[in-house]
């Protein structure tokens, strides 16, 4: 099972990874990316290329698939705006055992962040909104994986 979701809607990260925890396996992980107050940020604005993005978050699915024994694999995201405080992607991994589902989960989010075509914008509370650029750290957490 490998499912990708891409909406404006808010995500339920119980709903999201519902679907893995019936696939008969031992170890179900998940990641949860919350937005976060990060120096007066109100919200964020995700953007993505449709089509593009989906293809890439498949293909990433399908790269963890390759690497590690999983069950299934979930990748949801949102797009539009996004408040402080709310979910905006959940990544999940079903496997046998919990080193796989595990593995896979940090393979799944550290390659998202760098790979896959997402582009971010913070609001601010006085009404300013800036572009927010992509981050070194999160190029040496995906660079682990090679």
């Amino acid at each position: 099972m490998k499912v990708v979701r891409i909406s404006n809607a808010p995500i339920e990260p119980a709903s999201e990874l519902a679907a893995l925890a019936g696939l008969g396996g031992g170890a179900l992980a998940s990641f949860t990316g919350i937005v976060r107050d990060d120096g007066g940020v109100t919200a964020i604005e995700l953007e993505h290329y449709p089509g593009m993005t989906e293809a890439s978050l498949y293909s990433l699915i399908e790269a963890a698939t390759a690497r590690w024994s999983l069950l299934g694999a979930v990748i949801s995201h949102r797009v539009g705006i996004v408040a402080v405080g709310a979910p905006v992607v959940v990544v999940g991994a079903a496997s046998l055992h919990r080193a796989e589902a595990l593995e896979a989960t940090a393979f799944l989010i550290d390659r998202l962040k760098t790979e896959a075509p997402f582009w971010k914008r913070a609001h601010y509370a006085d009404g300013t909104a800036q572009w927010i650029d992509a981050k070194a750290s999160d190029d040496a957490r995906s660079e682990r994986w090679a």
